[in-house]
């Protein structure tokens, strides 16, 4: 009777860590987000690419306040801009037809967090490539160089960055590498941020501040908007753009610089950059 105990003991003992054994096994698969990976982590490449093809459409995050590069006509509610084109002109790479492509709008503060989530496949949307965001996102190569500059009214007395002291106002977007620069660069200065680049130059416009800084391209259009404004001072400082893909995506990050660089040797990319900028791309 003592023997038959014990085995029996062991038998049980036997079956419950087969039980957790089985219950450490491998999850099941995990569903894909609307980029096709899931959202928040980390992709294959092949697998953004694919699920762009499945569902028949490429979506791009593109800004919507930010004439020649992604602006949306309120009358109209047609985006246009050098940014829009270049997502146009990927869509027709990955799918063969530019209008297939759905353009949703995103800010300097919410664009990442729309790609970590899957809500967008790729930022096209004035970004410049730094460490910091490199720690959240993979950029390609760079697709435009830009520089952060001033705007003012045309008869202020602000002439440089140099002009920016203590109790100058200067307007900047919330979550962009431009309000952190004029902080170290200008440190006297008081800095307002505002949500969109159409907010922060409605309000310089209205007079609540002094200067507004950006890049200069961005800038360009503004001063295209209201003819009474003008850059000061030139660049302080050199903002590459590029197009920014869920962290670890690096296939699709491949994919994306050779579009790029068929782009430029087709002469394509110059077409469209002297369309929106007036002038050829400085090589």
């Amino acid at each position: 009777m003592l023997k038959m105990k014990k085995l029996f003991s062991f038998t049980l003992v036997s079956m419950l860590m087969l039980t957790m054994v089985a219950g450490c096994g491998t999850k099941p698969a995990e569903q894909p987000g609307a980029g096709g990976g899931t959202p928040g982590k980390p992709e294959a490449a092949a697998s953004t690419i694919e699920a762009i093809k499945k569902r028949g459409k490429l979506i791009a995050g593109v800004k919507y306040d930010t004439k020649l590069f992604g602006l949306k006509d309120p009358g109209t509610g047609k985006v246009e801009g050098f940014d829009i084109d270049m997502a146009k002109r990927l869509a027709k790479s990955i799918l063969g037809d530019e209008t297939k492509v759905e353009l949703k709008e995103v800010t300097s503060k919410t664009r990442i967090p729309m790609l970590q989530n899957g809500e967008i496949d790729i930022i096209i949307a004035t970004m410049t490539i730094n460490e910091e965001r490199k720690q959240q996102v993979d950029f390609t190569d760079v697709y435009f160089k830009a520089g952060q500059s001033l705007l003012v009214k045309k008869d202020s007395a602000i002439q440089s960055i140099t002009d920016l002291k203590k109790g100058t106002k200067v307007m900047a977007v919330k979550g962009s590498t431009s309000a952190v620069n004029i902080r170290a660069k200008a440190p006297e200065a008081t800095v307002l941020e505002f949500d969109n680049y159409q907010d922060a130059f409605t309000a310089l416009k209205a007079g609540q501040g002094d200067a507004l800084t950006t890049d200069n391209a961005i800038l360009l259009g503004m001063v295209k908007q209201d003819p009474s404004f003008r850059l000061a001072g030139g660049n302080f400082t050199d903002e590459p753009y590029g197009m920014a893909i869920r962290k670890g995506d690096g296939e699709f990050v491949a994919y994306v610089n050779k579009f790029l660089k068929e782009m430029n040797a087709s002469g394509e990319y110059d077409k469209l950059y002297e369309q929106w900028f007036g002038e050829k791309p400085a090589k």
